[in-house]
């Protein structure tokens, strides 16, 4: 169905749990299937205008862009995640009221849709081999053949892949070892030696402690203890027994010495 078409008016759409919108009715099911049929809301349509935005100098066509969507507008909140939507005609690059964009996909292969995948593709291998060192430039085929094949896993574990994720999957590409996900992984890498760390400091904190030369706070007590009970006047075991004897002596000496003054007082 071309897009100027008449038939497709309005449709109802849902917030799925994914946090992504799908279409539930629409105004021309006789060219339009429903099932599993997602559109990109207005958050999503600004991102994907942003990753856009570099492949501008590399030739980018905002026709064929205009024409792979059918813009709709927000006519009546029906509750229960559902909203009903009508078509407008407000270009969606230019129009400043936030916008739901529904993907043409009437003819999956050769249709508007098809050719700006097509379009963005190509401008994003053009992007990577300039920016890139790569030692073997990146060709068109081996893009669509990676993103093809992540999408087979998705329909093999049956999951539902919305057009966004698609579009994103494509102005996002990078090859094996220029991505994020590597440079996570270096970033972890790096998270990880950093938490050795940590065990070689008690190792070498044990070793510290196990080092006699640094017990002289330990030696040095010991020795003023040794040296205290060797200087004259200090008090050993057998010191202790000689001053009992000598207190006992003492009181002998002065009871004998009581005795006498007893009987003078008598």
């Amino acid at each position: 169905m071309a897009k100027g078409s008449p038939q497709l008016e309005w449709c109802i759409v849902r917030l799925g749990e994914d946090h992504n919108w799908w279409v539930d009715e629409v105004s021309d099911p006789v060219h339009w299937d429903v099932d599993g049929l997602s559109i990109i809301d207005p958050r999503q349509v600004d991102h994907i205008i942003e990753l856009i935005d570099p492949l501008r100098e590399y030739g980018f066509d905002s026709d064929l862009f205009e024409r792979a969507f059918i813009p709709f507008r927000i006519t009546k909140d029906l509750g229960k995640g559902k909203v009903r939507l009508a078509r407008t005609k407000q270009p969606l690059l230019e129009s400043e009221e936030k916008l739901f964009a529904l993907p043409d996909v009437i003819d999956e292969e050769n249709g508007p849709y098809a050719d700006f995948l097509d379009h963005i593709t190509r401008l994003r291998v053009k992007l990577i081999n300039e920016l890139l060192d790569l030692e073997e430039k990146l060709t068109v085929d081996e893009v669509e053949d990676q993103l093809r094949e992540s999408q087979n896993s998705d329909f093999i574990e049956g999951k539902a892949v919305h057009l966004f994720s698609e579009i994103t999957a494509i102005l996002d590409f990078m090859p094996a070892g220029h991505g994020e996900d590597d440079e996570e992984g270096e970033k972890g890498a790096a998270e990880d030696e950093d938490d050795d760390l940590p065990e070689v400091e008690e190792e070498d904190e044990e070793k510290l402690k196990n080092d006699s030369s640094l017990k002289w706070d330990e030696d040095d007590e010991d020795g003023d203890k040794e040296d205290d009970e060797a200087k004259p006047g200090a008090k050993g075991k057998g010191d202790d027994d000689d001053e009992d004897d000598d207190e006992k002596s003492k009181d002998k000496d002065d009871a004998e010495d009581e005795k006498p003054t007893r009987k003078r007082g008598r």
